[in-house]
């Protein structure tokens, strides 16, 4: 089990696209620049979609994109949960942080971030919390000061220690990891080898997917299903019923060479779920999945207007 390569070289893995070091260029009240995409997430209030990137979190709300305030930090991976914003990353240039930032955490949409510690020796290009519970999850790539091996920790008590998981049973290349919103030992990864379940906190995972890279995974809110995305030869979205694993596919809207990369969830209008891709286009549904509009390009065709 690695950890989550950037958006770039995850991409190349699947459809053999070059790095994704250009820009897309996103038009509302400013320009918004999507870079290298790690994730995607909702205000609790549902009045925002926040994409952290490169140089700051991206903003979509009323229609028009954003910059959100706050420092422009390069996030790598990032959650949201009813409480608070938590990511990694590296500092915005003059921001007289350590490099990289280890994990921190927001409490005001991003305007300010505060320390979890494991500043200027570690980075998690994996971050997971659940929407209710507040129990945070983290892949981590290599032994640091508080994490003695590669692997799954679960973050316990406000300290706060960590927890290693075993993960036996788990295998492939770690896209993604997703926590149920209510149980907080019930975990879903996506990695290339499929999608995979634990319900003790990582220690054993069951496959329920194979024969596909599973590229993104979401517990819905009312925590009766996980959303997932593959590929095999074409970008894929599906629903998995917890409990009975039974697996029902919804419509993309049409992708060329590209794949679901992160899923999000309104709180506020459950109905409504955001997609990014690895060509860093955005698409809202309305309707679980019925109709799809998109909000943001991918790299290289014309801004929306």
């Amino acid at each position: 089990m690695s950890a989550r390569p950037r958006i770039g070289s995850r991409w190349t893995a699947l459809v053999g696209a070059g790095a994704l070091a250009l820009a897309a260029p996103v038009f509302g009240l400013e320009t918004v620049t999507l870079r290298h995409v790690h994730g995607l997430g909702y205000s609790p209030d549902g009045s925002r979609l926040m994409i952290p990137s490169h140089d700051g979190l991206a903003v979509y709300s009323d229609g028009r994109w954003s910059k959100a305030p706050g420092p422009e930090h390069d996030f790598m991976g990032f959650a949201v949960t009813r409480d608070f914003i938590i990511s990694s990353g590296h500092p915005a240039r003059g921001a007289g942080r350590a490099n990289p930032l280890g994990l921190i955490r927001s409490r005001d949409g991003g305007r300010s971030w505060t320390r979890l510690g494991f500043e200027a020796e570690a980075e998690f290009h994996v971050v997971a919390a659940g929407y209710a519970n507040n129990v945070v999850y983290v892949h981590n790539p290599a032994p640091n000061s508080r994490m003695p091996r590669p692997g799954i920790y679960r973050m316990i008590g406000k300290g706060p220690a960590w927890r290693g998981a075993s993960g036996r049973g788990l295998h492939g290349e770690l896209h993604t990891l997703a926590v149920h919103p209510t149980q907080a030992e019930l975990i879903a990864a996506a990695t290339s080898a499929g999608l995979f379940l634990s319900r003790d906190a990582g220690d054993e995972f069951k496959q329920v997917m194979a024969g596909a890279h599973a590229t993104a995974a979401h517990f819905a809110l009312e925590g009766d299903l996980l959303w997932f995305s593959a590929f095999d030869g074409k970008p894929s979205l599906f629903r998995v019923a917890i409990g009975d694993d039974a697996r029902e596919e919804t419509a993309l809207p049409p992708l060329e060479r590209d794949a679901v990369a992160n899923i999000a969830q309104n709180p506020a209008r459950r109905a409504e779920f955001a997609i990014v891709t690895f060509e860093r286009a955005v698409f809202l549904t309305p309707d679980a999945g019925t109709t799809w509009t998109r909000i943001a390009p991918p790299r290289g065709s014309a801004p929306e207007r």
